[in-house]
């Protein structure tokens, strides 16, 4: 499975039809979604979290990468792994530790789940050019943007512009993609900004699959290529465990 293979996934697509990614936690899970029959998995590091019993941004990178070389290995199609802002490591070392994974894409944000705060964008850019040319053509990059997660005003603030958003957005997009990002993921972006952002920007863009929200296709119909879940199918599985024991309790 190439990077190759997985960049072509994302260009050429209708409208109707964006390229839909589950999440997977584990090997068995990755083995169930890629039976289903979709091209490529990405997996979550929120998911992965819980299943290793961590909160989300708290997974020691080892065990983040184990977790995910054992999700590539379970499945013959193309995996990217959500590896949050890289911890840390600088970009040759983190590419050499995303190639012994197997995996052939990598999600980098822009912000730091500790703090809130979001990175400053030419250093966010200079650190995925760096990440680029330790790659070279041997990874799809993913390149996050927080700028609707961490609103203006810093974290929990409601009352940022959301046309000043849109705009921080599209200039963290342009940059990320000048260091040589394959797609944005304007996480949280509003489904009725999601053309406009891909269409200022020029590369495919992520969006994120919410409960109770639109579906993959109408996300794709809005405007989006590439369409994730986060730590969303693992919590729907868990609900579904956490019923079993309720059942199982009752007799």
């Amino acid at each position: 499975m190439t990077a190759a293979a997985l960049r072509a996934l994302h260009h050429g697509r209708a409208a109707d039809d964006p390229l839909v990614l589950p999440g997977p936690w584990d090997a068995e899970s990755a083995r169930i979604f890629a039976a289903a029959g979709f091209p490529a998995l990405a997996t979550p590091s929120a998911g992965i979290a819980a299943s290793l019993g961590y909160e989300d941004g708290s997974t020691p990178p080892d065990e983040m990468f184990a977790a995910v070389a054992r999700i590539v290995r379970a499945v013959d199609v193309p995996v990217t792994a959500d590896l949050e802002a890289g911890y840390g490591l600088p970009a040759r070392e983190l590419v050499e530790r995303i190639a012994a994974t197997g995996a052939v894409g990598c999600n980098i944000e822009d912000s730091d789940h500790r703090t809130g705060v979001i990175a400053d964008v030419d250093r966010q850019a200079d650190r995925l050019a760096e990440i680029r040319a330790a790659a070279g053509d041997e990874l799809v990059i993913n390149a996050r943007t927080d700028v609707f997660l961490r609103a203006a005003g810093g974290p929990g603030d409601d009352q940022a512009d959301p046309a000043a958003q849109v705009e921080e957005a599209v200039r963290r997009g342009l940059r990320y993609a000048a260091a040589g990002a394959d797609c944005v993921y304007p996480i949280l972006a509003p489904p009725q900004v999601l053309r406009e952002l891909a269409e200022r920007i020029g590369l495919p863009v992520n969006a994120l699959v919410l409960p109770g929200g639109l579906s993959p296709r109408k996300l794709g119909t809005a405007g989006a290529t590439r369409i994730t879940f986060g730590g969303g199918l693992h919590r729907r599985a868990m609900a579904g465990v956490r019923g079993l024991a309720e059942e199982l309790r009752a007799g």
